[in-house]
């Protein structure tokens, strides 16, 4: 790839990604009411992503083998007890990854 190319490429880049901010704003100015499909879609996609990334998580957990998933079940609670105690997304992350990196280097 010559450096042509590779300008191109990262000007392609850097245009999709100022359209991809901008667009919104344009499309749903502060004076327009939002459409219900969008207030719709606010209320049902947090949900549904929480659901994909539960499943993305436990997809490859041997259930019948090894530890039986006991790793990814302990980190997977201590990840929801921290949510429901602190309600700091930040923190539900940092704790539930460092529980199983920890669980599974040292315990199991």
């Amino acid at each position: 790839m010559t450096l042509t190319d590779q300008i191109i490429c990262i000007a392609l880049a850097a245009l999709a990604n100022f359209a991809t901010r901008v667009t919104p704003f344009l499309l749903f100015r502060t004076e327009a009411a939002t459409p219900d499909f969008v207030t719709g879609l606010g209320r049902f996609l947090p949900a549904a992503i929480m659901g994909m990334l539960v499943v993305y998580c436990y997809r490859n957990v041997n259930w019948l083998g090894g530890t039986h998933g006991l790793p990814e079940v302990i980190a997977g609670v201590v990840t929801i007890i921290v949510h429901l105690w602190k309600h700091s997304l930040f923190l539900t992350l940092i704790v539930g990854t460092l529980c199983y990196m920890l669980l599974i280097n040292f315990i199991f």
